[in-house]
């Protein structure tokens, strides 16, 4: 089983957000990523990249 782990990306800067994500859930203006342990994030971003095979999920933030 590959983890995938959740990063946002502020000027070219990956910031870890979360790990082992399990769930991703598109809500009115923001995304609530949640994980294998129930640990959860919610971000106003927009996904960039879902590589499945390095276990990446990328986000940019989102302005205002």
């Amino acid at each position: 089983m590959c983890d995938t782990n959740a990063f946002l990306v502020k000027q070219g800067v990956q910031e870890k957000i979360l790990e082992s994500v399990d769930r991703v859930e598109f809500l009115d203006g923001e995304i609530r990523l949640t994980n294998i342990f129930g640990e959860q994030s919610t971000l106003r971003a927009k996904p960039t990249l879902f590589d499945n095979t390095q276990g990446v999920l990328l986000f940019e933030p989102i302005d205002g």
